[in-house]
């Protein structure tokens, strides 16, 4: 009595009215396999997000305290004059920023590419792991990370053009500074200079030069993850492990850095002029991309197109190694690589 007869072929279990389960815990294992439910999907996607934006994050950090002060001397001599120039090269340059601010004067303006390559990227890889799962990326594809690459930069062009107008702005002082005797600078800050931007051109005022960022970032984004992924896909065929050893992922990811740089310099410079022109339209000096070429090109050639390489190539590689190795040991050790 009290006890229910199972069908032929149906395991006896014995049911009793009384039978009561607390809140917390189930009175049987079968009910205790519900408590422990693998995440779903969405807290899967989720979690694996916050690593890429984390790690992003982390590799943003790193390419700015690396690279800002070569960054900044290749600025000053890609927007100096062509005539009378300030500077006699890159070592020049170093020398005569720190004569006059100190070692702090090539990290002038790093506030804005800090925080923002913090976001920049964040955005970055954050659209790099998910453009991968949309391509399908494989190492018997190379092609893909190409894919892949291209459409992250795309996503973080959004962030990278008006980190680096501001960035680039805030390094023109220096030049002004030294052409003029009694320049005063335009921006005691950098939040000076984000409000004219706004007050001048509305919304577009952050994106100056954009079409410009653009025009670089979707070839030379494709070509920069696609070396770098095909190198250590290359390297970790080489080994045992089937895995790259730490100085091999920086060596793929300074050849990546390398390859982006050396090949698409040219449209650099130009967005350069275009990112370092007034902020005010009705004073610019170039009325786009193709009148900014004919200007350079007219005041030096194409070798004016190439001014401030040497620190540029300085930068790319120990810059871009050391972000992406970073960006990939944190992806390691948080499980997400």
């Amino acid at each position: 009595r009290g006890h229910i007869t199972m069908p032929v072929g149906y395991p006896a279990v014995a049911y009793s009215p009384r039978a009561r389960f607390s809140a917390g815990a189930p009175a049987n294992g079968g009910f205790a396999a519900s408590a422990a439910e693998p995440p779903s999907a969405l807290n899967a996607t989720l979690l694996k997000s916050a690593k890429d934006v984390f790690a992003g994050t982390m590799g943003g950090v790193t390419v700015t305290l690396l690279g800002h002060p070569f960054d900044t001397v290749k600025v000053l001599l890609q927007t100096q004059p062509a005539k009378n120039p300030i500077y006699n090269g890159p070592f020049d340059a170093v020398r005569k920023v720190v004569a006059s601010e100190g070692f702090k004067g090539l990290y002038k303006g790093v506030t804005s590419p800090l925080a923002g390559q913090m976001f920049f990227r964040a955005t970055l890889f954050f659209g790099y792991a998910r453009a991968k799962e949309i391509v399908g990326v494989s190492p018997d594809d190379p092609l893909s990370y190409c894919k892949a690459g291209a459409l992250a930069w795309l996503a973080g062009s959004l962030f990278e053009s008006p980190i680096d107008l501001y960035k680039s702005q805030w390094q023109m002082q220096i030049i002004k500074a030294k052409q003029t005797a009694n320049y005063v600078p335009e921006f005691k800050t950098v939040g000076e200079c984000v409000k004219a931007s706004i007050k001048h051109s509305g919304i577009r005022g952050p994106f100056q030069g954009f079409g410009a960022t653009l025009t670089r970032n979707l070839p030379a984004g494709a070509i920069y993850f696609g070396v770098f992924e095909n190198a250590k896909n290359h390297f970790a065929a080489q080994n045992e492990s089937g895995v790259a050893t730490d100085i091999q992922i920086m060596a793929s990811g300074g050849l990546g850095g390398f390859m982006y740089w050396s090949l698409f310099y040219p449209i650099d410079c130009i967005r350069s002029a275009l990112l370092t022109d007034s902020i005010d339209p009705s004073k610019r000096k170039y009325k786009g991309f193709t009148d900014a070429a004919s200007q350079l090109m007219k005041q030096g050639g194409v070798k004016r197109l190439y001014a401030g390489l040497v620190p540029c190539l300085l930068r790319a590689s120990p810059a871009n190694a050391g972000m992406l190795f970073t960006v990939d040991k944190i992806k390691q050790m948080l499980g997400s690589s």
